[in-house]
């Protein structure tokens, strides 16, 4: 959110910039990009969940129904990881940034009050889904869980929203400083809001997709090519190849609004040192003194893309005042991060057109070795997408924490030693993350000695041997 950087960046930052500056932007970075891994679980998992459920009830699929019940422990223990990292974030936004809450919190807030009352609804309805099993009818049971991918969506389009906002920032009047009225719906559905929900919804089912899709393929890759197992690379693969094109074209879109509207961060993205025509892409290179160094150049590419002539004129660096211009290695890492994003989608299309070719052709899935290795990373590469992706957004706006109006070295708190906060919230991590991997462990370790049985009564209690059968009368 407001402090998003790397580490690389600190070093460009001039003295004048309050000393905790720096750890705030670390920490908010650590933070938000280890929440944005979980977002996809709780927006596209659960609808993958829900394909497996319906496929089993409409078929009397065993196989789908033990995916789903598996799918949506797995959810659950994740949806909880997801309250505590976003809890984090929550308290950072008013501990780092007290100037953005403060003076901007009456419409800035307005995203995050929706997004809580999502979260609710959604931990309501996870707990009914999940103790649900093997207590309810199959179909009111199903529509229990629909709920769950409903405010999930809902939840992740507000903190959108919020985003948005923070980049093209409306809805509100401001006098002497002050916010002296407020719009909520232009806050909402403020100038970025369109193209970013819709980018940030089709990324989450990308990654969830492929993610789930790389754990099977994995196993196959083992020699464990049952049908369990097809199945389940075969449900998560179909929703990600399906989607990925649609991310494609709806990311050429979002780029063009951001050239038209946030001119500074697209001269980041593209590396534009001063303002002309026909500028050419420029794939990959590393930027520094005013130039890509070892990038490969596509003659009038930028402005062929932006507005589909030679001549478009593209806005440079050298446009932006050189008190808010950004520094050379933050340019360098925008556009890295961007190439990175953009390279790994367009690999993720082939391995879909892959999966979509074999399927046309023989109604299965490709037996390839090759294709299994390929899906199997596939999944870490969406990942770094996402994060990438995050990157050009959050460090593209830079130096503004508020575009036009607050400077993120303007909105960071002045008191305190940071670093020992940060170092506190990096141990949390770090023990909430090897928990949750534990957790999973434990997780699979019992569905191996399971195999294709059954599921427990109680989805986290131990599982029953012989010896442990209830008493009559007892559960």
């Amino acid at each position: 959110m407001p402090g998003l950087s790397l580490v690389t960046v600190g070093a460009s930052l001039v003295p004048a910039d309050p000393a905790q500056l720096l750890p705030a932007r670390e920490q908010m970075a650590f933070t938000l990009g280890f929440h944005i891994i979980l977002v996809p679980f709780g927006v596209a998992f659960t609808f993958l969940m829900l394909i497996a459920n319906a496929r089993g009830i409409r078929r009397n699929d065993e196989t789908a129904l033990l995916l789903a019940r598996r799918w949506s422990q797995v959810a659950a223990v994740l949806f909880a990881v997801g309250a505590v990292s976003g809890t984090v974030l929550s308290f950072e936004l008013g501990l780092l940034w007290p100037r953005l809450m403060g003076t901007y919190g009456a419409a800035f807030g307005i995203p995050f009050a929706i997004e809580g009352l999502f979260f609710f609804l959604e931990a309501i309805f996870v707990a009914i889904y999940v103790f649900g099993w093997q207590r309810m009818r199959p179909w009111p049971h199903f529509w229990t869980g629909v709920p769950v991918v409903l405010s999930g969506i809902g939840g992740t389009l507000s903190v959108v929203a919020a985003n948005a906002w923070m980049n093209q920032p409306g809805g509100f009047t401001m006098r002497d400083g002050e916010i002296v009225e407020v719009r909520p719906l232009e806050v909402i559905f403020n100038g970025a809001f369109g193209f970013e929900a819709v980018h940030m919804l089709l990324a989450a089912y990308m990654v969830a997709g492929f993610v789930v899709a790389g754990v099977y393929a994995a196993g196959m890759l083992r020699g464990r090519r049952d049908r369990y197992h097809r199945l389940g690379l075969a449900i998560p693969l179909t929703v990600a190849a399906l989607v990925t094109p649609l991310q494609i074209f709806v990311g050429d879109i979002a780029a063009r609004e951001v050239y038209r509207n946030e001119p500074a961060k697209f001269a980041a993205i593209e590396a534009v040192p001063t303002t002309g025509t026909h500028v050419p892409e420029v794939l990959g290179g590393y930027y520094a003194n005013g130039k890509v160094h070892g990038g490969i150049e596509i003659p009038s590419g930028a402005s062929l893309l932006s507005g589909y002539s030679p001549s478009t004129r593209i806005q440079g660096l050298d446009a932006i005042p050189a008190e808010v211009r950004p520094p050379d290695r933050l340019v360098a890492i925008v556009h890295l991060s961007f190439d990175t994003m953009v390279g790994i989608g367009t690999a993720l299309l082939g391995l879909s057109a892959w999966y979509a070719l074999a399927w046309w052709r023989r109604r299965d899935l490709p037996r390839s070795r090759w294709f299994l290795r390929a899906t199997t990373v596939s999944g870490v590469l969406a990942v770094v997408a996402l994060e990438a992706g995050w990157v050009v957004t959050e460090v593209g706006r830079q130096p503004w924490t508020v575009t036009g109006h607050l400077l993120t070295r303007d909105a960071v708190t002045t008191s305190g030693n940071l670093w020992l906060f940060f170092a506190a919230t990096l141990a949390l991590y770090v023990a909430v993350g090897a928990t949750t991997v534990y957790v999973l462990r434990l997780l699979r370790r019992r569905w191996r000695d399971q195999g294709g049985a059954a599921e427990t009564d109680v989805p986290y209690g131990p599982a029953r041997g012989p010896e442990a059968t209830p008493a009559a009368g007892q559960p």
